[in-house]
């Protein structure tokens, strides 16, 4: 039975401690052929809104929010009354766009106008209700999935907003029976049980909402949703997910997919023992024989900090397949760790030789170009990481480190940590912005010490990550006693990245000023047991 590719690419992007900073794929030449074609009509006839509205519509689908809004507010600008497909679509876009900008009362208002013009639209009265139910309206929504339930009687759309409504009026019994409606007018649709799983999360039963979307991936092993919601709710409600990913273990062994779903999730938590475990039992017991098991365990020994394990393992995944950018970076990690900087730059030129443009190929060459020496072009190659992805904050840490640290070029490291600190995008209040360090390395510290706090104090941390960036930051600014006391939390809540407590150099985001304290040494080996070194005894 083959693993999904779909489905390993989908659970490992939504996993990754990496995510939120990707490009944007409207960069695509077929993409980009098209925008030509509409700018050149533009050009001839700029108030043609008939075009506008198909640039907005291929802005939208590739995330461009603030390029797809001005060109549909042009079109209402620009179509008479009297054209009333085009402003209906025009208003529902806008809708879109809003929805995805989190502007829901805006987006409400042209719903309501979008509904007064297609008053049986399905589609734009369950988007209307949605939107009431998130601004508190749930009178009005009410009204909505009633409506929707005329419209379709047999839309489980409707029973599952009814029964969000139900909940939202403390009457969990009716919200109960109107959930065992919506699955039995549609058992066999994965999106359903997604829905219901909404639903039941709002209810408080997080078993049960993972048990749905368990159901749903079964029944639907390419459903995107349901398994990104999935791991999502691993990173909300770590417990309930592994627990009921356990029980569906239990029941079906043989089923690799929830083992396989089940030690992604462990791994994106840095679990990485377990992730192992059941990476491991599925190929000993032949679930599945992917390259990108192999990888996965690759990458876990590697944080454990079992670097000969973890080059023999993507070496593996490297021997089923050779034009996997990603296992060549990682390799280059790996040999980085165990100082071979010359292969290590090697691995790094086979990443880009595979994807050119390969970011963290770029980034991963770069480290491996500071450890022979050859600053210069590791320069180099952070800034054209830079300029393909201007909104990765983590490139330009890096340059700047290198150009401080290795270039005597502090002009060349404050202007990149400037850039990095006035940065504004919705990760500001996530560690992997590092806004607050570069703050705190172009001396602003009372604003960087504000950003971390706010960060301690308003997001939970369940994994210890948040508390490893706190031991980090204060770590960098001198202040051991707060760094060893955030490292401490950052253990027992489980973060067992062996790699980034004891070795992590780059960026200045690391924990290196308290490796000489004997406390620290102390501290890791009271967590033995998760790094697994006590079984190594």
């Amino acid at each position: 039975m083959k693993l999904n590719r779909i489905l390993f690419a989908l659970a490992l992007a939504a996993a990754s401690s990496a995510a939120g900073f990707a490009q944007s794929s409207i960069q695509n030449p077929i993409t980009q052929a098209v925008l030509a074609v509409y700018e050149e009509e533009l050009r001839e006839n700029p108030n043609d809104y008939n075009v506008l509205m198909s640039r907005a519509d291929e802005y939208y689908r590739h995330d461009e929010y603030i390029r797809s809004l001005a060109d549909v507010d042009r079109v209402l600008q620009l179509a008479p009354e009297s054209e009333e497909d085009v402003r209906l679509r025009a208003y529902v876009l806008r809708a879109g766009i809003y929805n995805e900008t989190k502007r829901t009362a805006e987006a409400l208002d042209d719903l309501i106008k979008a509904a007064a013009m297609a008053p049986d639209s399905y589609s734009i009265i369950y988007q209307k209700a949605n939107a009431e139910f998130s601004l508190g309206k749930y009178a009005d929504a009410k009204l909505d999935f009633q409506k929707l339930q005329r419209l379709n009687p047999r839309g489980a759309e409707a029973y599952i907003g009814l029964a969000r409504v139900a909940v939202k009026e403390n009457n969990l019994g009716m919200a109960n029976e109107l959930l065992a409606s919506a699955v039995n007018l549609d058992p066999n649709n994965a999106e359903t049980y997604v829905r219901r799983a909404s639903v039941r999360r709002l209810m408080g039963d997080h078993n049960g909402a993972v048990d749905d979307l368990i159901l749903a991936i079964s029944s639907d092993n390419k459903h995107p949703k349901a398994m990104q919601e999935l791991i999502d709710y691993g990173n909300t409600n770590y417990p309930a997910t592994m627990a009921g990913l356990s029980n569906a273990v239990s029941q079906a062994p043989q089923v690799g997919m929830f083992r396989y779903i089940r030690a992604v999730i462990a791994q994106a938590h840095c679990h990485y023992l377990a992730a192992i475990n059941d990476y491991q039992t599925i190929l000993d017991e032949r679930l599945y024989n992917y390259h990108g098991i192999y990888a996965s365990i690759a990458e876990c020994n590697y944080c454990l900090g079992n670097y000969s394990d973890a080059l023999d393992y993507i070496d593996r995944a490297l021997g089923m397949v050779r034009d996997n950018a990603g296992h060549y970076v990682l390799r280059s990690r790996i040999l980085r760790a165990m100082g071979n900087y010359d292969e290590a730059v090697k691995s790094g030129a086979a990443a880009l030789a595979v994807d050119r443009q390969d970011n963290d190929a770029l980034a991963e060459m770069a480290l491996g170009y500071v450890g022979v020496g050859n600053y210069a072009e590791a320069s180099n190659l952070l800034g054209e990481a830079i300029l393909n992805d201007a909104e990765n904050p983590h490139y330009m840490m890096l340059r700047a480190w290198v150009a401080e640290k290795y270039l005597n070029k502090p002009s060349l490291a404050e202007e990149l940590y400037n850039k990095v600190a006035d940065m504004e995008h919705f990760y500001v209040d996530n560690p992997r912005s590092l806004k607050g360090f570069a703050q705190l390395f172009l001396g602003q510290t009372e604003l960087a010490k504000h950003w971390m706090e706010n960060i301690l104090d308003t997001v939970t941390d369940y994994d210890g990550l948040i508390h490893y960036y706190g031991a980090c930051f204060y770590a960098q600014a001198g202040d051991i006693e707060r760094a060893m006391e955030l490292a401490d939390k950052s253990l027992n809540l489980g973060y067992a990245n062996y790699h980034a407590w004891t070795e992590a150099t780059d960026g200045r985001v690391n924990v290196a000023p308290l490796r000489d304290d004997l406390r620290f040494l102390n501290m890791l080996h009271r967590h033995d047991s998760i790094f697994g070194k006590e079984l190594k005894k």
